[in-house]
């Protein structure tokens, strides 16, 4: 931005792509507003609280750390005087029918250990993958995971890297041709669910998460996710930011090329620059009202949807840990009927977020809080009568979670809640209750995802999990930087 030019932004949606990129704005002397239409910022991020439990809504797991100080180093200040981090390990227990289980963390050691315990062979192969892993972070997160695909010339600059890396292949496809056992090649697979991506499909450029986990950690916020969300609020405001709370977005006024002002809460609020963090289909459909490029966006491939049941219980259970994905019967037929089947399957897979096994202040004395979710598809893939169907599903699993982790589940239960694909279209605007937006195959990835500038308003801008690099917390607030760049260069807009 040019030394002494005011300028103003208006952010649409205080999730965590949304509060990143006001942040950025306004430490950079860009007058930011941020309008959310709940009552509480974060987006899918939300909170919850019953009984004295306290429930994060949405993202648990939080890789790369240093993505969010740097939020924070941008005006001399630190993540601490807002934010307690705490390490978690192991970074996930994986447990399996048969009885398996393994502790995955940042330990080559104990890794191997357990690799060999499972599959003696298949040491030498995750050696192989790892190396492959990092070698796909630096090219595909360190080099291009905050930069702007804007246009196919960037794409082409990139595709000597992609090809090398056999980008073209999935994750499972990658973790496969190094190791055998099958229960391996889910423990080093699954990561792409966390970004609503199927590993059977999902570019093997995303088996950089394994590589990322093990530079950066696995953390959680003191006080859950929300009290992230709740730092960064702080943070924005202390920079002199403005947020607006139950405001939703009713349009967005364009003239010719420009994007001109906001309408929320009845009143028009003009901005030089605009940014939505809203569902990518919803921005175009409903707040811009281009139903031919909203009906592009909506035919594309979405990510799958989730299920997922909150409760709290009487008493502690440290045989836990903190996240745990609990494999069902079924691997790859249950992940096909999730993205491609007309229906909701009969088993499951399950991760089991126990936060109290790490910070005790998320439930009243001698209580636990956790969350449990399966991925299950999106209301385009399969649209039960969610009103009526829920209980069911929902006490299926409790029922699971008592037999084989959580005995006297039942017994012990103070409250419990459950979200869902429907309540992520009604109350996230997610378009068929998709809980990752586009999914993130190769040829939707990069210059191929929408971009982070608009292509025919100069100075309306997207972030968040629909555009690039894509989902999940390191994802979104990338996709911070990379558009706040685009905002602040001086040829910007």
């Amino acid at each position: 931005m040019t030394a002494g030019v005011t300028r103003s932004a208006g952010v649409i949606g205080a999730g965590f792509g949304g509060l990143a990129l006001a942040i950025r704005l306004q430490a950079a002397g860009v007058a930011t507003t941020l309008f959310e239409a709940r009552d509480k910022p974060g987006g899918r991020a939300y909170v919850y609280h019953d009984a004295g439990f306290t429930f994060d809504a949405g993202p648990t797991v939080i890789t790369d750390p240093d993505c969010l100080h740097k939020l924070w180093r941008l005006t001399g200040h630190d993540i601490d005087r807002d934010v307690t981090l705490l390490p978690v390990d192991p970074f996930y227990r994986l447990c399996w029918e048969d009885g398996t289980v393994f502790d995955y963390a940042d330990d080559q050691d104990a890794i191997e250990r357990q690799i060999a315990a499972i599959s003696p062979g298949d040491v030498a192969g995750y050696c192989r993958f790892l190396a492959y892993s990092r070698a796909v972070y630096r090219e595909g997160y360190e080099k291009l995971g905050a930069v702007p695909f804007l246009h196919f010339s960037d794409m082409i600059r990139a595709a000597p890297q992609l090809a090398r890396l056999r980008a073209w292949r999935s994750v499972h496809a990658m973790v496969a041709r190094h190791i055998r056992d099958e229960r391996l090649r889910q423990a080093f697979s699954f990561h792409t669910l966390l970004v609503g991506g199927n590993p059977f499909s999902t570019s093997a450029i995303y088996a950089l998460i394994h590589a990322l986990e093990r530079k950066g950690g696995v953390w959680f916020a003191k006080g859950g996710t929300g009290a992230l969300v709740a730092g960064m609020v702080r943070h924005f405001q202390r920079l002199g930011g403005t947020l607006r709370l139950n405001s939703p977005v009713e349009r967005i006024e364009t003239e010719g090329r420009r994007a001109t002002a906001i309408h929320a809460g009845g009143g028009r609020h003009a901005f030089d620059v605009i940014a939505s963090n809203a569902d990518v289909v919803h921005t175009y459909r409903a707040l811009l009202g281009d139903a031919a490029r909203g009906d592009r966006l909506a035919a594309r491939r979405h990510s799958m949807s989730l299920f997922v049941v909150y409760f709290g219980l009487r008493g502690l259970r440290p045989h836990l840990r903190h996240h745990m994905v609990l494999f069902g019967p079924r691997y790859r037929g249950l992940v096909d009927q999730i993205f491609h089947g007309n229906g909701l399957a009969q088993d499951f897979s399950l991760y089991l977020h126990a936060p109290s096994v790490t910070d005790d202040s998320l439930a009243p004395p001698g209580h636990s809080a956790y969350y449990v979710l399966a991925p299950v598809p999106h209301l385009g893939t399969a649209d039960p009568d969610w009103e009526s169907a829920a209980p069911a599903y929902r006490d299926r699993i409790l029922d699971y979670l008592e037999a084989r982790h959580i005995p006297n589940l039942r017994r012990d239960l103070v409250t419990l809640r459950h979200f869902t694909p429907l309540d992520f279209k009604t109350q996230l605007n997610a378009h068929l209750g998709s809980a990752f937006s586009i999914e993130p195959i190769l040829t939707q990835s990069a210059w191929f995802r929408p971009h982070n500038r608009d292509d025919r308003l100069d100075n309306l801008f997207l972030v968040g999990a629909g555009t690039h690099p894509g989902a999940g917390l390191p994802g979104v607030i990338g996709s911070a930087e990379a558009t706040a760049s685009l905002i602040l260069t001086p040829e910007g807009p």
